[in-house]
């Protein structure tokens, strides 16, 4: 009987597709979903150390208008692809090598987050290859599927996100949410 190593217990680590992918020496994108939220790190490997470049969590698309009642779903598909969009803006500004991706130990179903997230990347202009068919249709993409129609607060963030320029993308730095502001101005008026 062979002994598995302790993060290949853990669901945490396939070691065979972790050697593939540093023998590959290519950048890649790490996608990650944890209890709350979308991970996504551009990582790059010398000598089986990993580097990470740059980094987003779908936490930051409360910055760019996410509504409040909705935090809850920040590893819905649409915070997905959002996420990967704006990792794919982080990317292109950079000038950073194309990567391949790498979603880990997550299965691996079409139209789903991971698929969601890639087709962000894409979008973006990132040249990751990856069939059409395995992406999430665009009503679902957008939110529309989901109990409260998500599709206008959809637009309206990756419109935010398509107008920040490339320093604040690269400082983590994004506009205040206009609406935000006008109901905090409004409460200091009152007192």
């Amino acid at each position: 009987m062979k002994t598995l190593k302790r993060r290949r217990m853990e669901n945490k680590t396939d070691y065979s597709i972790r050697i593939k992918l540093l023998k590959a020496e290519v950048p890649r994108v790490v996608f990650r979903k944890s209890g709350r939220y979308i991970i996504a790190q551009y990582v790059t490997s010398n000598e089986a150390r990993d580097n990470i470049v740059t980094g987003v969590t779908s936490k930051i698309l409360s910055k760019y208008g996410w509504p409040e009642d909705m935090i809850g779903s920040l590893k819905s598909l649409p915070a997905s692809y959002l996420t990967g969009f704006i990792l794919g803006k982080k990317i292109i500004e950079r000038e950073l090598k194309t990567p391949i991706v790498d979603i880990g130990m997550i299965r691996n179903v079409n139209k789903g987050r991971a698929f969601s997230f890639i087709k962000g990347l894409v979008d973006a202009g990132v040249g990751i290859k990856c069939s059409e068919e395995s992406f999430p249709s665009e009503e679902r993409i957008k939110g529309k599927n989901l109990k409260r129609d998500f599709s206008i607060f959809f637009g309206r963030i990756k419109s935010k996100i398509g107008e920040n320029d490339a320093a604040t993308l690269s400082k983590g730095k994004v506009e205040e949410n206009p609406l935000k502001r006008d109901r905090v101005k409004g409460k200091i008026k009152e007192k």
